[in-house]
């Protein structure tokens, strides 16, 4: 069944716009915490976790949610700002039913969504949502007062989760001597992972840790990495960590300012893994990942699978397969054998450990991986267009894929919400990858 209201990571709009509307949000948490209560046994309770990030809505959205989880008998704890991770990893040690997360991401202040999680910590199912849209249809019921949910203040949130960060960092490692610069979005990591690194023993300079509720992602952060370049530049220091608004994304900067995005540290965790003799089977990427990265690990040995584009479909894969490592260039990096979900702080820290081990740069961890130039050409095309059928564009295409041979890739994608073909050419030269990209996309039909 196609789901309604549910896309690839939870619900997710402008606020103000339905979905991100408080009567809607309100009758999501009754609708959510009516599911999960189906299969309980008499006198027994559930309780669930909301955290979020440093948008001004989350206080609109969290107050529907409590509500919502109220009328339908579910008792809440809360735990305010804190990194989607967080919350992951504090609904499964914690033993509570779900996670709920209000956070848009990587997106500015303007959008907000829920995401959820599982009692142990991983995505809900396809199920479970479908679930849940199938009670939003539903008029909403309240339960009678003496099994109306309570609403508690969970403490100590943060030292919580800080110490699981630590946990993940090897104990005969620490990054003393070290000069860091942690730029955190002005999002919902401010006020932890700084703390991570200091605590590890390394210098930390901070940036993006003044949420005002509408500065979030705003020229900071993964998505906007001058901020961290220049401030690496202007203290010398020796690395640079990027996170998003929901801290789950990660991008480092070396003591130059060059820039390594999350195809590179992939492969930085990969080796490093398998230097250590810790990967089994191989790893997971998407269908935008680095043709330089995926011929790098095979290389060694290393099994490459591409998913969807999406940290969801990463983690599927990397489910099926059984693997632990896995992410693409955006900086969604899944450590298996350390957390449930991407985690952009400990994704940084096994990078920092790598490092550490070898006594190298990261420059120098990517000696042997010259990533190579991607050309993209958006097209809108008409309505009825349906280019797997289109003859010429499909000879194009193989005719280009034969002259790159292993020195390129050709990506046709479509894009899911508007009349556009994304054409994506990548090649070792970069004057072949543009060359090869204009020449198919000249085949293919232009709006009127």
């Amino acid at each position: 069944m196609k789901k309604k209201y549910f896309g690839t990571d939870g619900i997710r709009g402008e606020v103000g716009q339905f979905p991100i509307v408080p009567e809607f949000v309100m009758r999501l948490g009754y609708a959510t915490g009516k599911v999960l209560s189906r299969d309980l046994a008499p006198g027994e309770r559930c309780t669930v976790l909301i955290g979020k990030d440093t948008r001004i809505s989350g206080y609109l959205l969290e107050a529907a949610l409590e509500a919502g989880f109220s009328a339908a008998g579910v008792d809440v704890s809360l735990c305010g700002p804190m990194p989607t991770p967080a919350v992951a990893y504090l609904t499964n040690a914690l033993r509570l039913s779900a996670g709920i997360v209000i956070s848009a991401s990587h997106n500015l202040y303007q959008d907000n969504g829920i995401k959820f999680f599982s009692a142990q910590g991983g995505k809900i199912s396809d199920e479970f949502e479908l679930a849940i849209e199938a009670l939003l249809e539903e008029p909403m019921g309240c339960v009678s007062s003496e099994h109306l949910g309570r609403a508690f203040r969970l403490r100590d949130a943060a030292g919580r989760y800080i110490e699981f960060c630590k946990s993940t960092f090897p104990n005969n490692l620490n990054l003393r001597g070290m000069k860091i610069v942690v730029d955190c979005a002005n999002g919902a990591a401010y006020d932890v992972a700084p703390n991570v690194f200091h605590e590890l023993g390394a210098e930390v300079i901070s940036i993006g840790i003044e949420p005002n509720g509408r500065n979030i992602n705003d020229q900071c952060g993964a998505t906007a990495p001058a901020a961290l370049i220049a401030k690496v530049r202007e203290t010398n220091a020796d690395i640079g960590i990027a996170l998003d608004g929901d801290a789950d994304r990660l991008q480092m900067v070396d003591a130059s300012g060059r820039l390594f995005n999350g195809d590179e540290l992939l492969y930085v965790l990969a080796k490093d893994r398998l230097d250590r003799g810790m990967l089994v089977g191989g790893v997971v990427g998407t269908l935008m990942t680095n043709l330089a990265v995926e011929n790098a690990l095979r290389a060694f040995g290393l099994d490459f699978e591409r998913a969807q584009v999406g940290d969801r479909y990463v983690l599927e894969r990397l489910k099926q397969k059984q693997w632990l490592l896995g992410g693409e260039g955006s900086g969604h990096l899944l450590c298996l054998d350390h957390h449930t979900t991407g985690d952009g702080t400990i994704a940084a820290l096994q990078v920092l450990a790598a490092m550490r081990q070898k006594k190298q740069s990261l420059a120098q961890l990517l000696s042997a991986v010259t990533i190579f130039p991607q050309v993209l050409i958006n097209i809108r095309i008409p309505a009825n267009y349906h280019w797997q059928d289109d003859a010429q564009l499909q000879a194009k295409i193989t005719s280009t894929e034969s002259t790159l041979g292993q020195r390129g890739r050709v990506l046709i994608r479509p894009s899911g919400t508007e009349p556009v073909l994304r054409i994506m050419v990548e090649a070792q030269d970069a004057a072949l990858a543009q060359s090869s990209a204009e020449q198919i996309a000249a085949v293919v039909p232009k709006e009127a």
